[in-house]
This record gives structure tokens, sequence and C-alpha cells, in this order.
């Protein structure tokens, strides 16, 4: 997983950030990358980045760092998981979590969260391999996962 790294958003890497597709049926799990930009602009705990392997952006991730936030969920953790069609399955989204864990790790989190709607082409499969147990918590209609942010070793993406 070493080719993968994150980026800040940039005018250079926008246009690629928001031309991202996902699978087809997926798009009903997750924010489309505009919105998501849209959020990060207005909220100021938000941490928004791109995924590139090499020179090519391959997914977005935002995570939110907020230990004063009312709701423990929101705190710290991935609020959103774009990974474009063609390179699910290679490792990248398995990074950003990754990435995430130790962003929060240098920021003094222990743990982090991440919420996801269930269904049969949503991305409950993928944050249980990452490590997430769901905490029976459900907000939103979403289901409410949290793990460590110690690394994991991770099995490759299926």
């Amino acid at each position: 997983m070493t080719d993968f790294r994150l980026r800040r958003l940039t005018a250079d890497n926008l246009h690629d950030l928001v031309k991202l597709e996902m699978r087809p049926g997926q798009e009903m799990y997750v924010a489309p990358v505009v919105q998501s930009i849209a959020e990060a602009y207005v909220n100021p705990t938000a941490w928004p980045r791109a995924i590139y392997r090499g020179d090519t952006v391959v997914g977005f991730v935002m995570a939110n760092f907020d230990s004063e936030n009312e709701i423990k969920a929101f705190r710290c953790g991935i609020w959103r998981l774009n990974i474009a069609a063609d390179f699910q399955g290679q490792g990248a989204g398995y990074f950003a979590v990754e990435e995430v864990a130790r962003e929060a790790r240098e920021r003094g989190f222990d743990e982090m969260t991440v919420m996801w709607v269930p269904g049969v082409y949503g991305p409950e499969g993928f944050y249980l391999r990452c490590g997430f147990v769901p905490t029976g918590e459900i907000l939103f209609d979403e289901v409410v996962g949290i793990r460590s942010t110690e690394p994991k070793d991770l099995p490759l993406e299926r």
C-alpha cells in the first residue's frame, strides 16, 4: 500500500475529485464528493483529503476531529470515504482508514468511528474488515461503528 498517499484538496485536484464515480448501486450509500467538499468548507473540524495512487486521484476521504462535540460518534472518525470504481479492491480504502487512524493518534484520540447505511451494496463488510465493531447505536438511520486508532494488519481488499 506504499504507492498510495493523501494530499490536501487544491484547485489542481478538485476536478478529478468531483468526477469520481462509484460502482453502480453504491451512490445511495455515500454522498457525492462535491457535497462532502461543500460540507468541509463550512465545517472547520473536517479533514478532507484526496487519495492518490502515483499521480492519479483514486478516492476521497473526509474525517472529523472535534473532541468537544456533544455527540461522541462525531468527535473523531471517518465521515466519508469514496473510492473510484476502477480502483476498488486495490487497497486504497484500507490505506485511507489507516491514515485517518494515524492522524487521530497524532491528535491524541484512542478511538475513531464511522457510520454506514446497511444494504447490499453498502460498505459494512469493508468497515468490519477494517476492525470497526458496531456499537449498537443508530444515528440518522446509520449504524455507528468504532475501533481503536492503533494500526491494524489488514487483509487484502475484496
